[in-house]
């Protein structure tokens, strides 16, 4: 069972929230969070898998949260509730270490498959939207691509830049499997091992590494 924190300033999203993820023998809602210092808070804890998080919030908003979460030992992942698709704020958000994101609008049976994929490690962004975050966050120079490519290929082997790039493509870990031809297992390896080696903490931060090394 997922454990789930659900942030949000609003007293009743965080219950409609609640209400919706508690029909489901695969989510446990273990805490709620009013603003983003009370999220960090309880994630310090522990006992907590994805964090929900909302955006504007008062105290601390969603991407201070978000930077502060995913710095911690064992971190649970990050999924942004947010109103509007693919925002400035959606965007630093991603930047700042969150797995995805979630319309506020979005069906209760597509949230509980959402956290699923998310804690299974799946993306949760389409190539569209990855795109389209892409090019909100990246300006590089010629010489700044060429740095970052000599940099990639000092630090990840060619496989791992086969599924690199498959990844910036916006693949799921079953589609690069067939793309690659190799089991998901090892697909899971690998990108565990350009986490590591990039210091990107979700598929998003690998996209934007390789595109700023011209490598999509």
């Amino acid at each position: 069972m997922t454990r789930v924190l659900i942030t949000d300033d609003d007293a009743l999203v965080r219950a409609g929230l609640a209400l919706m993820l508690g029909g489901s023998p695969d989510v446990e809602v273990v805490g709620e969070a009013s603003n983003g210092a009370e999220a960090v808070e309880a994630a310090k804890a522990g006992g907590v898998d994805i964090v929900l998080m909302d955006l504007r919030m008062p105290v601390m908003d969603g991407i201070a949260a978000t930077t502060a979460i995913t710095a911690l030992e064992d971190a649970p992942r990050v999924i942004v509730l947010t109103t509007f698709d693919a925002d400035e704020y959606v965007v630093r958000a991603l930047a700042a270490g969150a797995n995805g994101f979630l319309l506020k609008d979005t069906p209760p049976a597509e949230i509980v498959d959402a956290i699923a994929r998310v804690q299974a490690g799946e993306p949760m962004l389409s190539p569209t939207i990855t795109e389209q975050l892409i090019r909100q966050v990246t300006d590089s120079t010629p010489h700044d691509r060429q740095a970052s490519a000599a940099l990639i290929n000092e630090l990840l082997t060619e496989r791992e830049q086969e599924v690199a790039r498959a990844v910036g493509a916006g693949s799921s870990n079953a589609e690069i499997a067939a793309e690659l031809h190799m089991s998901v297992a090892t697909v899971k390896a690998h990108i565990s091992h350009i986490f590591t080696k990039l210091d990107a903490t979700n598929r998003v931060q690998v996209a934007i590494r390789m595109h700023d090394a011209g490598l999509l």
